[in-house]
């Protein structure tokens, strides 16, 4: 039986609180870390100084510190990728990255290669949907569906991955848009790229031509393809934009495999970037399986052209810390202690990831 506190109540006493001095509290939010104001014509890594160094912009800085080490390293930093990074007008981004030898790896699904080969021999993709649906015309464009299907048999001829043949068709067809191809860069620079396609989710799956058994053959090798990369991703990083489930599917199987072969996958960092939190991307790939998760979350169009820039900038030159750690005996006197990020770690062997605490 509930017991009940009773009707009358006499209000507390606030005055037999104990209190402390305001200068000896540590505290999560420092003047040093706030906005600096910048001018027109001041350089990229003044605007990125900039920034406060508290929550979202405190994370991008640390991911494009991890990047660097990464690179600097030796280390893989690999890019995982849905298609929207392609229809946001993101494939000059990642191939300067591919480029500049900064990404050793990418991952996409079957979408992010119907539209990376679309603006590689069209110069444009991604179809007015709600206009050609009502007429059963959604998806059915010839060439795109018999240039997958000539993919497919040019992996299967050649024993290699979808992702590796759609880069060799590209730049040997002379496409002439081949230069913001995603696949065909990689290509040419021998870095790894992988498509992973789940059937029936992409528009040449409805085409007369199509052919189920040199994909899914192809895709597969291209799953072993990827496993084999993983061995490269202890003190490297993974980078998931924009999928919120095929791709941290696909990543968490080749992590199991790669701990299953022995390989040791220490210090791996992941980053999960997108526009709003999904369930697998922040369990499956900034939580189980990473020494360290980050999540970063706005729009593709604004945040990858951040990171790309926050890392060549990481690249050119080391930073200072913006503020010093005062001496414990200097704490009565020092109002602002260095931030201190509180840490949880997540579900057993899981990443720790990191939050800021606030007040008022």
């Amino acid at each position: 039986m509930c017991q009940s506190a009773g009707p009358f109540l006499d209000p507390v006493d606030l005055g037999k609180l104990r209190t402390y001095p305001l200068g000896s509290r540590e505290n999560l939010v420092h003047l040093c870390d706030f906005a600096r104001l910048t001018e027109p014509g001041e350089s990229a890594a003044d605007f990125l100084d900039s920034l406060p160094n508290i929550l979202a912009a405190k994370d991008l800085r640390r991911l494009a510190r991890h990047i660097a080490e990464a690179h600097r390293r030796g280390a893989l930093v690999a890019l995982a990728m849905g298609a929207h990074v392609i229809k946001c007008g993101l494939s000059p981004v990642v191939t300067d990255l591919i480029d500049r030898g900064i990404v050793g790896l990418v991952a996409m699904n079957g979408a992010g290669a119907i539209h990376d080969y679309e603006v590689a021999r069209l110069g444009a993709t991604s179809e007015d949907v709600a206009r050609s649906l009502p007429e059963g015309r959604f998806g059915l464009a010839d060439e795109t569906a018999r240039a997958h299907r000539q993919a497919s048999e040019l992996a299967q001829a050649k024993a290699i991955g979808l992702g590796q043949a759609f880069g060799q068709l590209i730049e040997e067809e002379g496409l002439p848009h081949r230069k913001a191809s995603i696949l065909a860069t990689a290509w040419r620079r021998k870095v790894p790229a992988t498509v992973h396609v789940a059937l029936g989710t992409d528009i040449v799956h409805m085409h007369p031509a199509f052919a189920a058994g040199p994909v899914a053959e192809a895709s597969h090798r291209d799953f072993r393809i990827l496993c084999a990369a993983m061995a490269r991703l202890a003190g490297g990083v993974w980078l998931n934009v924009g999928s919120a489930v095929m791709l941290p599917e696909v990543f968490l199987k080749a992590v199991n495999v790669a701990h299953n072969l022995g390989h040791n996958l220490e210090g791996m960092v992941a980053a999960n970037l997108d526009m709003i939190p999904q369930y697998r991307a922040q369990t499956n790939v900034v939580g189980r399986p990473v020494t360290e998760g980050i999540t970063l979350l706005g729009r593709h169009e604004f945040l990858l052209p951040l990171v790309r820039l926050a890392v060549l900038v990481e690249l050119a030159r080391a930073r200072p810390s913006r503020c010093k750690t005062p001496k414990a005996s200097e704490a009565s006197r020092v109002p602002a202690s260095p931030m201190r990020a509180r840490s949880r770690k997540g579900s057993p062997g899981g990443a720790k990831t990191r939050e800021a605490g606030g007040g008022g």
